[in-house]
């Protein structure tokens, strides 16, 4: 995709720009910098596009009214040449959560994950556009079981993952349809100069399930942190969460354990395996989904950090 910066509007001001190349989306990313010291992040995405990041672009503008610190967005468009879309978005400063988390006592790694709940909530509090609902969730979440079940990369117990996820697929509708994130765990946090979380990366953001959000906490967020996972359902809930987020949370674990190692199909081995990996201990952590909490969550009770 070739492209101009010179065809964006303000980019004579530019005295920085550097891409950055890390994540998964197949948007080109830069961070910049003015000339009057005002820092950015630009998204430039194929024209083809265009519907979808217009969509996403209001999105982001929807989440904006909320009272938390994340991406702003600032500016929407396209080339003049037809080829290219672009978002520019506010820079979020301070550190990449998932990096600091470690090096942070395990209770004010639980305090952030009770911020972080509480801004998941937030962002589940707007109202949905009934445009926005999403038909037939079930039946995408089937489908993508079996081209899971025709790839190459079949893992051990997984016939038994398998039944257990069609056999309470009516969990897919079972509670009324939010916006979500898409994509919320400890690798799009950002921990501010204040100490607080910053959110970025709405790029997957969808509607649906207010308890999908919380399966990227086993895929993600407990390799960096547990004390924090367990804080962010605990700050979501402000309590201990039902029976209900126990079966749904064991649902799209265990559906997500299966569909993310074909999603890795599309980079590498390395994904591959890391995907497969991860699915061996999400069936560990939940006894082979013969329960439905898995072993690293502990009670508000039970807490002694």
């Amino acid at each position: 995709m070739l492209f101009s910066f010179k065809d964006i509007p303000f980019s004579e001001n530019w005295v920085n720009i550097s891409e950055i190349k890390k994540g998964w989306s197949s948007d080109k990313k830069y961070y910049i910098e003015t000339n009057d010291n005002e820092k950015l992040l630009l998204r430039i995405s194929n024209i083809k596009f265009y519907e979808n990041k217009k969509n996403e672009f209001q999105f982001i503008k929807k989440i904006n009214t909320l009272d938390f610190t994340m991406s702003k967005a600032l500016y929407f468009g396209k080339d003049i040449h037809y080829s290219y879309v672009y978002m520019i978005l506010n820079w979020i400063v301070g550190k990449p959560l998932e990096e600091i988390l470690p090096y942070l006592s395990e209770k004010k790694q639980y305090l952030l994950g009770i911020e972080a709940g509480q801004i998941l909530k937030k962002i589940h509090s707007i109202q949905v556009e009934k445009k926005d609902i999403p038909p037939n969730k079930e039946k995408y979440h089937l489908w993508k079981l079996e081209n899971f079940e025709k790839s190459s990369n079949r893992v051990k117990n997984d016939s038994k993952v398998l039944k257990y996820v069609r056999d309470n697929i009516d969990l897919a509708t079972s509670s009324a349809a939010v916006y979500l994130h898409g994509d919320f765990h400890v690798g799009n946090l950002i921990l501010t100069p204040d100490e607080h979380i910053g959110v970025i990366d709405f790029n997957r953001y969808s509607c649906g399930n207010r308890y999908e959000e919380f399966f990227k906490l086993q895929s993600f967020s407990i390799e960096n942190s547990i004390p924090f996972s367990i804080g962010q359902i605990h700050g979501y809930f402000n309590n201990e969460p039902s029976y209900e987020f126990w079966e749904n949370f064991s649902f799209y674990c265990a559906l997500s354990s299966l569909i993310s190692i074909v999603w890795a199909e599309n980079f590498d081995d390395n994904e591959i395996n890391g995907m497969k990996n991860r699915y061996y201990k999400t069936y560990d952590h939940f006894d082979g989904f013969d329960k439905i909490i898995p072993s690293w969550y502990i009670t508000k009770k039970e807490i002694s950090f």
